[in-house]
């Protein structure tokens, strides 16, 4: 075989290796410690927050269920489904086009994405129980100052 042919297959065979974007599907599940839990209405709003920063699109947004899609560059095209209680949330996927889901795996764009929303929906329910942290200081400390005066 000569080194220019035997060159030209171990590049393909890099290639094709390298094009291979398929991964297990993400589908993300998370339980707020005791401290962090909030109401039903916080958790839904920091799960929309995040939906919006993202660009995903709500189709249905129910008590203890949300549905969303995106649709990135009218090309690939995902739908996911997020159930949520005040005390945690579980982010599933449901449909997709034009991302080669087959057999549990997906393009890691996908999973790319769903991590992406993971990370922007805890971060709002920090700064949610931050704030609710906050609050409860504030009145507390109000409360203590009323009670000298």
């Amino acid at each position: 075989m000569s080194s220019l042919l035997r060159a030209t297959l171990i590049a393909l065979t890099l290639l094709t290796a390298a094009g291979c974007t398929s991964k297990p599907v993400l589908n993300t599940q998370h339980a707020l410690a005791a401290n962090e839990q909030v109401s039903e209405e916080k958790m839904k709003q920091s799960i929309l927050t995040a939906l919006d920063k993202r660009n995903w699109t709500v189709q249905r947004a129910d008590p203890r269920l949300i549905q969303a899609q995106i649709n990135v560059r009218n090309r690939y095209y995902a739908e996911i489904d997020i159930r949520y209680t005040g005390t945690s949330y579980a982010i599933t996927y449901r449909d997709s086009q034009e991302l080669g889901y087959k057999n549990g795996k997906i393009h890691r764009n996908y999973n790319r994405w769903v991590s992406m929303l993971d990370r922007d929906i805890m971060a709002g329910l920090r700064t949610s129980g931050a704030a609710q942290a906050g609050t409860a200081a504030q009145l507390f400390k109000e409360t203590a100052t009323s009670k000298q005066n």
